[in-house]
């Protein structure tokens, strides 16, 4: 079934499913073909849903649940436009997202995973985009009991695979963030 979705769909019918979604949940924002990677994003910058048609279907077929894919679009099309509902939250995190990213940038992989200074600001990043996730995810369900566009059953269930990605780098990263502390109190002064 899944396969049939895949191929039945094509890329107009998907821009027309993302677009009757946004004009469903009441907003008016832009929807932009993105082929960065990312199924869906929101460019709180630009002020639009961006997706990629291949990584959309890559990441519904991800997902453990037989869920149908227009389910799926309509879900994370809330998500987007939640994170659009916190856009004024997401401006005023831009000067630190950008000193993380030069930070990044001036850091070696290795430099960032073995310096627990560097790893703390890691996490703080990842506390962050969790906060931002969540944040989207609540005014998506607020959409989508106003819209009732996807099941609350199907809806949480898409909820919890979108937000496991982060945490579980989260979790990743805070286990080597321990790991980094534990060896440093065990080194003598």
């Amino acid at each position: 079934m899944r396969n049939y979705m895949q191929d039945s769909y094509k890329e107009n019918d998907l821009q027309q499913l993302i677009l009757s979604t946004i004009k469903a949940a009441g907003m008016v924002t832009e929807l932009k073909k993105d082929n960065c990677g990312i199924n869906m994003s929101y460019n709180f910058i630009g002020d639009y849903v961006g997706y990629d048609e291949k990584r959309l279907v890559k990441a519904w077929k991800e997902m453990q649940a037989d869920i149908p894919f227009e389910q799926y679009v309509k879900a994370l099309t809330m998500h987007e436009l939640g994170h659009a509902l916190d856009r004024e939250a997401l401006q005023a995190s831009l000067d630190r997202t950008l000193e993380i990213i030069d930070m990044k940038n001036n850091h070696s992989p290795k430099e960032l995973y073995t310096n627990i200074d560097l790893l703390s600001v890691l996490l703080e990043e990842h506390e962050m985009d969790i906060t931002f996730e969540e944040t989207a995810w609540h005014n998506a369900k607020y959409l989508n009991e106003t819209a009732r566009l996807v099941d609350d059953f199907t809806f949480e269930l898409i909820k919890k695979h979108s937000l496991a990605t982060y945490k579980d780098l989260y979790e990743e990263d805070l286990f080597l963030y321990n790991k980094l502390a534990e060896e440093r109190s065990l080194q003598p002064v």
